[in-house]
This record gives C-alpha cells, sequence and structure tokens, in this order.
C-alpha cells in the first residue's frame, strides 16, 4: 500500500514538527492574537467574476473561508456537505461516481454519459463531471457554494448551481505549513505546503505535497475491509509578475489513488434469491440485513486505480482600453482515468462482476479535456461590464465490462427450482454460462462546445442596480459504441429458441422476453437481460449525433434601501446540455416470436433548461458583525434528465417538468464574545414532480424503462429533503500569556428522504443529524497546532444511496454514509 510509502517520512515529520514546537518563541501575545476586529466586510467572492463583499452579490451564495473549512475538516467536495444546508454529496459504486445537488437537484446515477447538474469550478476551470472533481483539495482560500442556475458566467451544466472553489496563490513572502495526521481505521495523513518569492518581486512559487491512507470502514468475510483510503497528491504553481499590469499564475497538478471502492451493504433480502443463495454458500449474504454492521460480501477485488492531472495557465492583463479594462485568459489540458472492476452481486456467491485491474480488459473510463475562457472586463463607475467566450474539447472513453462467475449457471438454475435444461435445452453444467465470458462494450464520445457571454451591472441610482447577463452556447457530440457479447448471449439464444420450439412448463416466448427485458422481475431475467441479449452482438459499430445551440441568461434587480439592507429580485435561464446514455437499452417488449427484445439504437435525451425566479433581502446588523440573509425561489425544470437504475442497466428518461420551491435563509454572526463566531443557515426546499409527469412516468417512453416510475407523479425527488439546516460555531480564546485554545462544532441536520430514483419505499432514510467537532490548543502566534477532532462524531448510521439489488429481485443494497472517524492532527507554520 502507498502507506508504506511515506508513513517513515511522515513520522519523521511529525517529529520535526513536534521539536520545532517545542522551541519555537511566541512572536505575539494571546491578547494580540484575538484582537483584530472581525466584520462581516471581510466576507468577499467572486460569484460575478469579480471580487466583491458578499452582501453586494444578489445570489445566493455560501461562502466558507480557509480558516472554517478547516474547522470543519474539509478536504474534498463530499465534506462540503456539513457546512452547507442545502448541498448533498453521495457516492455510490467508486468515487468516479461523485454526484452533488443543490436544493433537491443534481445528477444521480453510475451514467457518465449524464453531465453533471452542479457545476465544480477548481480555479477557473470547470471539471466535466463532479466524481472528476473528487480529491484533496489542497491549500484552500475559499469555497463558494452558489445556488440556483449559474449559467450566464459559469457556463454549462450548471443548471442547480455551482461550487466555485478557490486555492491558495503563490506569495511574495515566504511561508511553510505542515500537518501530520493520525486517525482510526489506521488513518494517517502527512502535507507539507511551501511558498516564496523564486525572483524579487517577479516570480513566486507555491507547493503543496500530501499522502493520506486508512484502512476500510466495511468488514469483508474472509477478505479484509473495503472504502479504504490510499492517495498521495501534488501541487505547484508558479506567479509571473513581469510588469505592473500583467500577472501569469500557472497551476501543475497530480493525484494518484489506489483504493478499494466501493461497498454496498443489504438492507432487505427477497426470500427466493436468498434461499438460493444461502443453499450454494452458507451465509453469503447478511440474513437478516443489518446494515449498521458495515458487512460487505463479495468474491471479486474493488479496487480502483485513479489518475488525475492538468496544467492550467491564467493570465490576467490590465489593458490601456476602455478605461483600463482587464483581460483573463484561461487555458486548461485535464486528463483523468479510472480502472477496476467490482463484484456485482455483492454476495459471497460467484454470480456476476466486473474483472479485476489485474485481468486482462478490465473496466475503465477516461475524461480528458482541453478548454478555454477569455473575458474582457471593466468599470466605468456606474457600469461595470464583462464580455467573454468559452471553448471546451472533451473525450470520453468508457469500457465496460459485465462477466458471468463461476456460480452464475448454478444460481440461475436454483431460481429454476433445478430445471434450467429444461428452459436452455443445454446441460447445468457450466457450458451454457461460461466464466469469464459476458458483456464487453466500448463507448467514445467526443464533445465540442463553444459560448459566448455577457454580464453587465449598472448602477441606475446610488441605491438601484440592474444586472443583465446572456449567454448563447454550441454543442456537438459525437458517440461511437461497440456492443458485443463474448459468447454472443448464447445463453439468452437458446432460451428463447426452445421457448418458441416447444410448449408446456416452459413460459410462452413473449413472457420469457418481456422478462427478460427488464432486470427485476423473475428468475427469466437472468437468461435474457439486457447485459446478455444476443442481439448486440451484431451489431458492430454504432454512430449516434448531437448538435444544439441554447440561449441563456439572468436579469436580476437590487435596491440598497439602506447601508445595511439589500433586497433583490432575479430571474435566470439555465441550461444542462443532452447527450447519450452510455449503457444498453432494449425495447420492453418482444415483438418476434423466438429473437431477442431489439435494441434501442437511439440513446439520446434531451437537453435540459430551467427558469430561476428568486427574491431575496440581505441583512448587515449590529455594527457589520451579523449577516442575515433570505431569499423565496421557484425554478421550474424543463426535460429534467431522469437517471433510473433497474437492478443492472441504467436509463436516462427526459421528464418534461420538475418544480422546485422554497426558501433559503443563512446567517454568519462575529458575537460580542470575544473570538465566538457563528454561521448556519436553513434550506426549505419543495422539489417535486407535478402529477401531470404521469402521463410520461407511467408507461415507457420510446427506448425508455420506466421501473417503478409509477411512483413519480405528485412526489418529492429522491434525495431531496423538505428541509436542510447547517450550524458552526468556534470559539478561540488565550488560556495563558503564549497559548490558545480553540473548539469548532459543524452541525447538518437533513429531514427524511428517499435514496432512489424510483422511490420504492424500501430505500427511506429518515431525517438525522451529522456532527463534526474539534478542539485544538495552539501558540499564541499559531505557529503549532495541535487538534483532536472527530467526524459524525455520534457515528450515525444512514443511506447515501439505495438500490435494486443485482439479480436478485425484491432485495435490495445500499451504499452507507462514512460512519464516526477521529483524530488527532499536528500543525506547524515555519
Amino acid at each position: 500500500m502507498l502507506k508504506s510509502r511515506y508513513f517513515c517520512g511522515g513520522s519523521i515529520l511529525a517529529a520535526m514538527l513536534g521539536l520545532a514546537a517545542a522551541g519555537s518563541a511566541s512572536a505575539q501575545t494571546a491578547d494580540e492574537a484575538t484582537a483584530r476586529p472581525r466584520t462581516i466586510d471581510e466576507l468577499v467572492v467572486t460569484a460575478q467574476k469579480r471580487t466583491q463583499n458578499l452582501q453586494d452579490v444578489p445570489i445566493v451564495v455560501t461562502a466558507v473561508n480557509a480558516q472554517q473549512l478547516q474547522d470543519a475538516g474539509v478536504r474534498d467536495i463530499k465534506d462540503l456537505t456539513v457546512v452547507t444546508p442545502g448541498l448533498t454529496v453521495t457516492t455510490t459504486s467508486s468515487n468516479a461516481i461523485t454526484s452533488a445537488r443543490i436544493r433537491g437537484i443534481g445528477t444521480v446515477g453510475d451514467n457518465v454519459g449524464l453531465e453533471s447538474s452542479v457545476g465544480v469550478v477548481i480555479d477557473g476551470v470547470y471539471r466535466p463531471r463532479t466524481g472528476v472533481a473528487f480529491g484533496d483539495l489542497g491549500d484552500l482560500e475559499r469555497i463558494e457554494v452558489l445556488k440556483g442556475p449559474q449559467g450566464t458566467l459559469f457556463g454549462k451544466n450548471t443548471s442547480a448551481g455551482v461550487i466555485n472553489i478557490l486555492t491558495k496563490r503563490p506569495e511574495f513572502t515566504f511561508g511553510a505549513n505542515s500537518e501530520a495526521t493520525v486517525s482510526n481505521y489506521n488513518g494517517f495523513g502527512a502535507a507539507l505546503s511551501l511558498t516564496g518569492p523564486i525572483v524579487e518581486d517577479k516570480v513566486a512559487g507555491r507547493l503543496f505535497l500530501a499522502g493520506r491512507s486508512r484502512d476500510g470502514y466495511y468488514d469483508v468475510p474472509g477478505v479484509g475491509t473495503t472504502n479504504d483510503m490510499n492517495f498521495y497528491t501534488a501541487r505547484g504553481q508558479l506567479l509571473f509578475r513581469p510588469t505592473e499590469g500583467l500577472e501569469v499564475n500557472v497551476i501543475a497538478d497530480y493525484t494518484k489513488r489506489n483504493e478499494h471502492c466501493c461497498g454496498a451493504v443489504q438492507i432487505a433480502n427477497a426470500a427466493g434469491p436468498t434461499a438460493v443463495l444461502n443453499s450454494i454458500v452458507p451465509g453469503a449474504i447478511a440474513n437478516p440485513p443489518r446494515a449498521g454492521d458495515f458487512v460487505v460480501y463479495g468474491t471479486h477485488d474493488d479496487l480502483k486505480l485513479v489518475t488525475d492531472k492538468g496544467v492550467s495557465v491564467q493570465a490576467d492583463w490590465k489593458t490601456d482600453w476602455l478605461g483600463g479594462a482587464t483581460l483573463t485568459s484561461i487555458t486548461a489540458v485535464r486528463d483523468w482515468k479510472q480502472t477496476g472492476g467490482t463484484d456485482t452481486d455483492a454476495t459471497l456467491v460467484d454470480v456476476l462482476y466486473s474483472p479485476q485491474v489485474n485481468m486482462p480488459n478490465p473496466p475503465s473510463v477516461e475524461f480528458k479535456q482541453l478548454s478555454q475562457e477569455f473575458r474582457l472586463a471593466g468599470d466605468t463607475g456606474r457600469l461595470n461590464w464583462l464580455v467573454g467566450a468559452f471553448f471546451t474539447d472533451e473525450k470520453l472513453t468508457q469500457h465496460t465490462r459485465l462477466v458471468y462467475g463461476t456460480q452464475f449457471e448454478q444460481y440461475a438454475s436454483g431460481l429454476f427450482a433445478g430445471q434450467l435444461p429444461l428452459f436452455t435445452g443445454r446441460p447445468a453444467n457450466g457450458s451454457t454460462f461460461v466464466a469469464g465470458q459476458g458483456q464487453n462494450d466500448t463507448y467514445k464520445q467526443k464533445e465540442r462546445g463553444s459560448a459566448i457571454f455577457t454580464n453587465n451591472s449598472y448602477k441606475i441610482t446610488d441605491q438601484l442596480e440592474l444586472t443583465v447577463g446572456a449567454r448563447y452556447t454550441w454543442e456537438k457530440k459525437d458517440l461511437a459504441t461497440v456492443w458485443n457479447n463474448t459468447d454472443g448471449g448464447i445463453g439468452c439464444a437458446t432460451a428463447l429458441a426452445r421457448a418458441q420450439a416447444i410448449g408446456g412448463p416452459v413460459p410462452a416466448s413473449g413472457s420469457l422476453v418481456r422478462a427478460g427485458g427488464l432486470l427485476g422481475l423473475g428468475p427469466y431475467s437472468l437468461l435474457c437481460g439486457t447485459f446478455q441479449n444476443p442481439a448486440f452482438s451484431a451489431l458492430g459499430q454504432n454512430a449516434q449525433h448531437l448538435d444544439e445551440s441554447k440561449a441563456t441568461g439572468t436579469v436580476k434587480l437590487a435596491y440598497r434601501f439602506t447601508p445595511e439592507v439589500l433586497a433583490y429580485a432575479s430571474y435566470a435561464r439555465g441550461y444542462k446540455a443532452g447527450g447519450f446514455n452510455l449503457d444498453r437499452i432494449a425495447q420492453p417488449t418482444q415483438t418476434v416470436a423466438g429473437q431477442p427484445a431489439a435494441p434501442v439504437l437511439d440513446t439520446s435525451f434531451l437537453p435540459e433548461t430551467v427558469d430561476s425566479y428568486e427574491v431575496g433581502v440581505k441583512n448587515t446588523l449590529f455594527n457589520r458583525s451579523l449577516l442575515a440573509n433570505a431569499t423565496v425561489f421557484y425554478q421550474e425544470f424543463q426535460n429534467f434528465q431522469l437517471n433510473t437504475f433497474n437492478g443492472l442497466v441504467f436509463n436516462v428518461t427526459s421528464v418534461p417538468k420538475v418544480i422546485s420551491q422554497g426558501v433559503d435563509a443563512d446567517f454568519v454572526w462575529f458575537t460580542p464574545v470575544e473570538g465566538l463566531s457563528a454561521q448556519g443557515g436553513v434550506t426549505y426546499a419543495e422539489t417535486y414532480f407535478p402529477t401531470s409527469s404521469a402521463s410520461v412516468l407511467g408507461r415507457a417512453a420510446p427506448g425508455a424503462v420506466p421501473t417503478g416510475n409509477q411512483r413519480l407523479p405528485g412526489s418529492r425527488l429522491s434525495l431531496a429533503p423538505l428541509w436542510s439546516a447547517s450550524l458552526a460555531a468556534t470559539y478561540e480564546r488565550p488560556i495563558s500569556a503564549n497559548l490558545l485554545a480553540r473548539f469548532a462544532v459543524n452541525a447538518k441536520y437533513v429531514s427524511s428522504y428517499n435514496t432512489g430514483s424510483n422511490l420504492d419505499p424500501v430505500k427511506n432514510q429518515s431525517g438525522f443529524t451529522l456532527v463534526n467537532a474539534r478542539v485544538g490548543i495552539a501558540s499564541a502566534d499559531k505557529k503549532w497546532q495541535l487538534e483532536l477532532w472527530g467526524q459524525n462524531l455520534f457515528d450515525k448510521v444512514y443511506y447515501q444511496v439505495a438500490f435494486d439489488a443485482v439479480a436478485q429481485t425484491g432485495s435490495y443494497d445500499a451504499f452507507m454514509g462514512m460512519p464516526r472517524t477521529y483524530g488527532v492532527t499536528l500543525r506547524y507554520s515555519y
């Protein structure tokens, strides 16, 4: 494991920190460290691509600075959920499938053909999927979570909002920070950050290095654990200032992950499949299910290898044009790849799996992206204006493999009460469903996009400001697909021929194929599931093309009643690109007797748009020490991209309308008590399918499989709690002339919600509260700090996402949230 590579070095680093801390002298007294005045004026954001005070921006923004992120234990976007009301981030079968939702709207499911509804931007560079942005974020300046469509300035696929991440830039004064952490689950981590001048006043650099490891929090019987952590990352920056008006920042980063992910536990077991599984391998699954035991069953390795690397160059030039307008260029090249397999059926019976990294042709997914943005912005006093252009070239490659295990045929025979030869006409000796044979598909998608945009704010009076923004986007996608079954789908082909040829106990061909066309409708699905449909073997390459364009924009009117009170109303139209379903789709019914269900060759889905209306007020009270904001919102989505999983296959359906409406409220308070501050907020969001969607969701549209969709009309979306609230409090005070104590607590509450896209009641999650806490002691000048911390302090057990168990009709599994972790962190600043 990677842990062994840097454990020794990290231990030495920790020892050096301890020695340095013991010998350090205080540069200032504890009183001086806590006497700095704090006001709301310190809270700045770049939500409109320019630096503004948070209270001057007519947008709902949750801004979290570096110290608050440290107090909450935020190292990646998933950790953000505890500090942001209305934000939910989940991970399912791998870290690549990390999805974010804001106000109940987001993209769900292991389907990389779907682009994110919540855009992630890191140092001005758009990441093509939320999972591609998952990783240690390094030295952070702040993170801004912008709610509602933000497509005018942040581009495509931001129909629900944006997570805007800004890391620290190089500085022209020397600085160094280091940390070492030990935690439960044999966790260890070390990080080092250096910054300083290279050429005086001309070139500065910053380097961040980190490595972290932890054992998995799921137990795997007879194997060990899964859902571990094991990675290292490096991020280097060079900042050039050749002239007074020109600044160029170059960033290069590299991350390597070698981790087992992600296990799922049983939450409900059907009697039939459970009895068959346990007859083959006693104790094959947890029965009865005990999700809180965090025991994962499987016979195949779920190791994932992830490489993430990229380079970006941002140049800001204060020109002599148009009163000193600033020209910004951001160029980025990125490459992200994951390779690895999984035990698909999650039992101790070897039924189905995706091959592991050490086997031939393991499954993989890779994104290669080139992006370029230009902006020209200026300010005339009354008018703050911006025009820009954006270009992207993205190549997505996905290799999908799903193969039979050594006990697939034995399991199938058990479901047919030992009568499998009657249905296939072949002996049940493993010669029909041969181990290692199965689905072997490749998807290659090319995307080219471009856009022009403008955003302009005009002060009609000193109190009244009008903002108008517009964006026009062009999108072109080409998909080349090669579907193949390495055995030609012989098991399904023989079963269909047998069903046509004879009668008696063998079901009619229509019944067999209808069951085979939909996974999860009975034992016949194991014979003719879409993943083994022989009709896909003879297709060769299937080419699809998509070409679309869309106009979007925003209008905002803000009125400042007093220096302390700002009211605003806004309208915004957002856009999320259409695309292709990167999975097999077959017609749900059979049309030719004895033949498999016909493949659907058009796997495209429509673009998603949203019209959003907001009315809000921002208050700055008590001598500018309290921020208290509230916004009422109404969002109407058209052609909402709903991704469903029916037990083995993903499919995207365009729902004509989805509505999200409610209230966002947040506050920041620097209290009169010296060293005590608090921050929090509440989101109330009714995010639902109107009853008018029944005509679409209750039946199969062309190429669509409405798995349980009859539950959706009039219901709230999955992962869309009605209430979401966060609260953070920090208290810092001197305990001697040379020592400071610091206490931090973060809590996040969500009301009940359903965790499955088809809203099956068994997938309901009751409301719960997560609490993180941190207690630290530091020198008065904060050169060294020692912290004791806990995440999910009360060890709350909860579902992230629940889903239909693979090839086990009536059974359900779930990906669980992280259990309690705790540890000690030592920091030292040079």
